[in-house]
């Protein structure tokens, strides 16, 4: 029988209801172990928050166009057949397949059928699969672990496969149809973006360094993620034509940053996978501010060019002429990359002193960078995973800001306040305070509890799912930072806000001040 999109449903609405690991991999597991084969890589896809298609169009404003209960709707008429996942993934490949004139109207229209067969918490699943808005933890980490349980295969040889592959549907179908000893021959394909491997939080230098004898201390660039692919057949060939760049999400830009691959163009190799930052410089070669080099890494060449130039830098060897890296240690593939890349590497150095890795961390600070990295010396590379081996560390700043308003949460914050609207000071405004950002981020469960009701009695109106209120209670926030903004009135947003603490023994009007926001641009 084949699996039903109620079943995914189902699965997200359980994984939204708990904060265990432990109760979240159960969920995928048995969700897993329902599906035949072809069904596999479709529901991981899904429930790790990406249609395997990819992005194909369809938003928020498209979906709002679509009545919840167009078409025959399956709760009204019994006689509705309830929708499969691979009907879905079937939907999805049609969309993804229509472009060109009168395309909008063509996705709306498909959508709008496939909908109406849908109950309401099978279209909200649908809903936030196609925008993005899945918040149930089911990411690869745990759902690698649930692969493993559902297939009988060591999680560990999943992540070893994944760090060279990338593509957790299509190993788990290896696995499924040849068995486990099919993990033992995957290897790095060049031109076919794997995972990366991704860091931890560390609240300071020295914590991060304490945990390594001795570590890698790297500048924290505030730039895009790349991962770059040469193949050629000659290795003196210094042109940008092997070359490949992808995104963190593993989305093919080389087209949109030709400056870049021309730079990378010139390694003189046969085959590389490296792993590294493309960062805007401006006119006077200082890093540019987030946004601009991601104006520059999200365009393309029929839009306007920006003033913001960029460059590469590498920060670890995957792979080199024939030979996966991966296995290595991390001071075995610095070595490579230095000796074939001179001069492309984020500067670092490897060390046992925890007074060099300070001042690599000032000289970072010093030129504008976001921090420093910290690597354990002898860690392999793993993919898809958030360790303990590479930690970074970021200065952190607080702010106190003024409440405006809250969401109502979901799953398990349903029936609390959550997603806060935050306001600085602001002079010049007649109510005397601009929004400046939201966050749900740091609040326990007993936060919850009092702030909704805290907020509740501060309640001047509703809008949607929004509760508006005086803005009397002053919250500490911590932040990595600001960025420009065109979306909140203020022109700047907060970038990773979370919440330290209500700070009762502050008054709204001695708030720090959206002038306080703006010097950190």
């Amino acid at each position: 029988m084949p699996v039903l999109l109620q079943a995914l449903s189902d699965a997200h609405a359980q994984l939204a209801s708990t904060g265990s690991k432990l109760a979240k991999v159960s969920t995928l597991t048995e969700l897993l172990r329902q599906c035949d084969t072809d069904e596999l890589p479709i529901v991981i896809a899904a429930m790790t928050g990406e249609p395997r298609q990819g992005r194909f169009g369809v938003g928020w404003a498209s979906l709002a166009n679509i009545a919840p209960n167009e078409g025959a709707h399956r709760s009204a008429h019994a006689d509705v057949a309830a929708p499969s996942v691979l009907e879905m993934d079937a939907l999805f490949t049609q969309l993804s397949a229509t472009s060109g004139q009168g395309s909008v109207a063509g996705r709306n229209g498909l959508l709008a059928v496939f909908l109406g067969r849908c109950s309401t918490s099978e279209q909200e699943f649908i809903r936030r699969l196609l925008t993005g808005g899945l918040r149930q933890g089911a990411l690869d980490g745990l759902m690698i672990e649930a692969v493993g349980k559902a297939l009988d295969v060591p999680a560990a040889a999943l992540r070893r496969a994944m760090t060279m592959h990338g593509d957790l549907g299509a190993l788990a179908v290896a696995v499924a149809t040849q068995g486990p000893t099919s993990l033992d021959t995957v290897r790095i394909v060049v031109g076919r973006p794997m995972q990366p491997m991704l860091a931890a939080t560390a609240a300071s230098l020295e914590e991060a360094f304490g945990a390594f004898g001795t570590a890698s201390v790297e500048w924290k660039l505030d730039g895009a993620r790349i991962q770059v692919h040469v193949e050629r057949s000659d290795p003196a060939d210094t042109t940008a034509a092997g070359v490949r760049l992808f995104t963190r999400n593993l989305n093919d830009i080389t087209d949109r940053l030709p400056e870049v691959a021309a730079v990378l163009g010139r390694i003189q190799v046969q085959s590389l996978v490296a792993d590294g930052e493309v960062l805007g410089l401006d006119l006077d070669g200082n890093p540019a501010v987030f946004q601009d080099t991601m104006a520059r890494v999200g365009s393309d060449e029929s839009r306007p060019r920006h003033s913001v130039a960029l460059q590469p830098f590498l920060f670890d060897l995957l792979h080199l002429d024939g030979v996966d890296l991966v296995d290595l240690p991390l001071t075995e593939r610095l070595a490579l990359l230095d000796r074939v890349a001179p001069g492309l590497r984020v500067p670092g150095v490897i060390t046992a002193s925890i007074d060099d890795a300070l001042e690599v961390q000032h000289n970072a600070l010093s030129r504008g960078h976001e921090g420093v990295m910290v690597k354990d010396a002898t860690s392999t590379y793993t993919a898809g995973r958030r360790g303990t081996a590479w930690r970074k560390v970021k200065p952190v700043h607080t702010f106190d800001l003024v409440v405006l308003g809250a969401e109502w949460g979901h799953g398990r914050r349903t029936g609390k306040l959550s997603n806060l609207h935050l306001g600085a000071r602001d002079p010049e405004r007649p109510d005397g305070f601009v929004m400046v950002g939201k966050t749900f981020k740091g609040l326990t469960d007993e936060l919850l509890t009092w702030q909704t009701e805290a907020l509740l009695q501060r309640e001047v109106k509703r809008t949607g799912i929004t509760v508006f209120v005086r803005p009397e209670l002053v919250v500490e926030i911590a932040i990595d930072g600001v960025q420009r903004s065109t979306r909140y009135p203020g022109g700047v947003a907060l970038r990773f806000a979370r919440v330290k603490g209500y700070r009762p023994d502050r008054d709204a009007f001695t708030a720090d001040t959206i002038s306080a926001l703006r010097s950190m641009l």
